[in-house]
């Protein structure tokens, strides 16, 4: 079953109800209500979730497909989840009960039930109404797979139906499909479906036996949450802050990695003020101080997005990090080097000094050297010390670049000019 379209404005309506979101959400009609649980943001859900009864709850749970209806009672408490599961119609309940016994963020965790299984050399006729009985049952349209003697041989396309029927035999309209374990994790999932285009991958348990089907519609909201989740990993923002809390659980989410950043803030300054004499006699260096540590900011942001979608994609860890370190490394000299050239070159046309232009060229290389570093080797060592590397990571490769920058270019200052 496909979800319905979803008018957008029920959903804006309800995060921006000030008073009960639950209120605004009862309004919702009856057919909806577990489409739009599934849209809201996680912590509105889990209000929402948390104020309905269970019998309310269990006939929202009635109107969705098992895997939808176990996304939600896995954000249930599992007491209350395995009452309202035995309060479900029998077939419903006994496809909830099997995808709830798996891990959820594995393949099995992401699966539906939602296909047929037929043997090589079956007529369409007969295909059709074994598709017939499957959508009389459950509603839904299957996947069609392809098993001789208890091994996976591809799939029938549904579209293929629409021209083919009779005694004619599906052998020549089966096609290939891509099968996972089910116990391989999401992120290979995910990875599956990136580097392969597929619109499915089957589920295969510890025998080869088919358990379950993922469809690229399935894993749509999954990939949204995660780009959600590096996206405020990176600006060092709670992923359970949504846009919508309020003012004092925002202040809740964030005070703690500002007062972190206003530490680094102050050993920065401290850099600086190590050179205040220098800064006194040459009051132009105060001009170009920004440039440097800007610089290397933003090369150590880009390496730091590199690096995290490596490690979420598991392209990438400490353990055979070397040479994913020192290709970043080497593109951030080079990139040093192509801008440090640049910047020397303002600064002698400008300024008239060429001893101001080198200081500032060795600087930019320097600090880019340092930004690309910090930006690879940093999330890799928080990931090993279980710490979100988005997160956490942001705040110390900035101290590295601002204390490093300014070091090396007041320094270099100093010494010849």
């Amino acid at each position: 079953m496909r979800s319905p379209i979803i008018d957008q404005k029920i959903i804006d309506e309800i995060k921006r109800a000030r008073g009960s979101k639950f209120a605004v959400f009862c309004q919702t009609e009856e057919s909806l209500k577990g489409f739009v649980l599934l849209a809201l943001p996680k912590q509105t859900r889990k209000q929402i979730i948390s104020s309905l009864d269970n019998s309310e709850l269990a006939k929202i749970l009635s109107t969705l497909d098992p895997d939808k209806a176990t996304d939600l009672l896995q954000e249930v408490p599992s007491r209350r989840a395995k009452v309202l599961t035995e309060s479900l119609d029998g077939d419903i309940k006994e496809k909830v009960d099997l995808l709830l016994s798996f891990n959820p963020k594995t393949a099995a965790g992401l699966m539906n039930l939602d296909y047929i299984i037929t043997p090589p050399g079956t007529h369409f006729e007969d295909l059709s109404a074994d598709i017939a009985e499957h959508e009389k049952r459950t509603g839904k349209f299957p996947s069609i797979l392809v098993v001789d003697n208890g091994k996976l041989i591809g799939e029938v396309p549904g579209h293929v139906l629409a021209l083919h029927k009779g005694k004619e035999k599906i052998d020549e309209h089966t096609k290939r499909v891509p099968h996972i374990r089910y116990d391989n994790d999401e992120h290979t999932v995910i990875d599956s479906f990136l580097k392969h285009p597929h619109d499915k991958v089957v589920v295969l348990d510890e025998n080869e036996d088919i358990i379950g089907v993922i469809h690229s519609d399935d894993l749509l909201s999954l990939l949204d949450e995660k780009r959600s989740s590096d996206l405020y990993g990176l600006a060092g923002v709670n992923r359970e802050e949504a846009s919508n809390d309020s003012i004092l659980s925002k202040v809740k989410f964030r005070w703690v990695w500002l007062i972190i950043n206003l530490g680094t803030a102050f050993l920065a300054a401290s850099v600086v003020g190590m050179f205040e004499d220098t800064i006194s006699r040459l009051t132009l260096l105060a001009v170009y101080m920004p440039i440097v540590a800007g610089m290397g900011g933003n090369a150590a942001t880009q390496t730091l997005a590199v690096t995290v979608r490596g490690i979420v994609m598991q392209e990438v860890s400490l353990k055979n990090s070397a040479q994913y370190i020192l290709k970043e490394v080497a593109a951030g000299v080079i990139n040093g080097l192509i801008n440090g050239f640049l910047v020397a070159l303002v600064a002698i046309f400008i300024n008239k000094n060429p001893m101001l232009g080198l200081v500032l060229a060795i600087a930019m290389v320097s600090n880019l050297f340092i930004a690309a570093f910090a930006g690879a080797l940093i999330p890799l060592v928080m990931k090993k010390l279980g710490k979100d590397p988005a997160t956490s990571a942001t705040i110390f490769i900035t101290t590295c670049t601002d204390v490093g920058g300014f070091f090396v270019f007041l320094g270099l200052a100093q010494i010849m000019l």
